[in-house]
């Protein structure tokens, strides 16, 4: 994948608005992709958390594999930080508030103790570009106030935001981090949204799905684009090559990488998950 810049303007604008407004909330709710729990979870960001209290939401749980998610879960919790999975659309108030007591137990205990009663919880919502945080917003407040669109970079400011009876929402920009040490990171990324379809080649992106799924879901990719066993043995480039050709794009491979980005990212390839949770994990889930 070529060096690309994904760092305009308007994300170092909410960088420092982050560390300028962290300390007027209770907690952070970070938002992460489901299907890529650590890859979509911004470093700089644990740099300005710090012993702010904070839960990881790995949210559009319905398009990553569950068994994973579970694992996931049980990952952070076990390393001391808290964290759930969600669909962004559905049920998600409940299980947000429920957390947020959970964590903030003695702090909301001490206020009681005090007198302090029924006192808003400011929560700050962070995380990278097209990971689902405005829509989980929309449905955490029942109303359609924070923009939504299906590609990176659509929320550009921040807004306090009121859900349920209890909690003062803060949305915020996604945030990207300015360079990938991690070339795979990139990719990842790319295939489920997060950086605008400007900035990478749609083949680079397209081949490494083909690897992805030959390897951990064969199944789901031969039953898509009606491939043989022997067809699943070609290699990426020329299993690019000949599903262009079903498609019936014929030597178009860029229009056909873009179809194959879109329909894994709906969900047509089936629930996916890019990220593998560590080996002790995986042992200690059986």
């Amino acid at each position: 994948m070529a060096i690309i810049q994904w760092f305009p303007g308007h994300m170092a604008k909410a960088l420092r608005q982050v560390k300028e407004n962290i300390k007027q909330v209770d907690i952070v709710l970070e938002l992460v992709d489901a299907r890529l729990p650590e890859s979509s979870r911004n470093p700089q960001l644990a740099q300005i958390l710090q012993n702010k209290p904070s839960i990881l939401v790995l949210t559009k749980k319905d398009l990553a594999d569950s068994q994973s998610s579970a694992k996931w879960v049980k990952y952070y919790e076990s390393e001391h930080q808290p964290a759930i999975a969600v669909n962004s659309t559905t049920g998600s108030l409940k299980i947000i508030e429920e957390k947020i007591n959970q964590v903030l137990a003695d702090k909301l205990a001490l206020q009681a103790q005090k007198g302090i009663l029924h006192k808003r919880i400011k929560v700050m919502c962070i995380g990278i570009p097209n990971v689902g945080k405005s829509t989980l917003l929309n449905h955490l407040v029942k109303k359609n106030v924070a923009q939504v669109g299906n590609r990176p970079g659509v929320t550009k400011s921040q807004q306090w935001l009121k859900a349920g009876k209890d909690m003062l929402l803060l949305d915020t920009p996604g945030i990207l981090w300015p360079k990938f040490e991690d070339p795979m990171i990139g990719k990842k990324l790319a295939l489920t949204g997060a950086i605008k379809e400007t900035l990478f080649a749609k083949d680079d992106v397209a081949l490494y799905l083909l690897e992805h799924f030959c390897k951990f879901a064969p199944n789901n990719l031969k039953e898509r684009y009606k491939l043989t066993e022997n067809e699943m043995s070609l290699s990426s480039v020329d299993l690019l090559l000949l599903i262009t050709k079903k498609m019936g794009f014929k030597d178009d491979y860029d229009k056909a990488s873009d179809r194959m980005i879109l329909e894994c990212r709906k969900g047509k390839l089936g629930r996916y998950t890019l990220d593998i949770v560590p080996e002790s994990v995986q042992k200690y889930n059986g």
